[in-house]
């Protein structure tokens, strides 16, 4: 995954009360951080973050 995925995935998953693996690719990321921004209620839905 990219450094700023890295930094957002770990803002959402903090928010989320989760934890995540470091060595997510960057589709995997993707992935966590599209069901993160669902569930915290962060972003739009749209995947920008690519």
């Amino acid at each position: 995954m990219t450094g700023p995925q890295r930094s957002y995935l770990d803002t959402l998953a903090r928010e989320a009360g989760e934890t995540l693996p470091a060595d997510l690719t960057k589709a995997q990321a993707s992935e966590h951080i599209d069901r993160l921004q669902s569930s915290t209620g962060r972003g739009d839905g749209s995947n920008g973050h690519d």
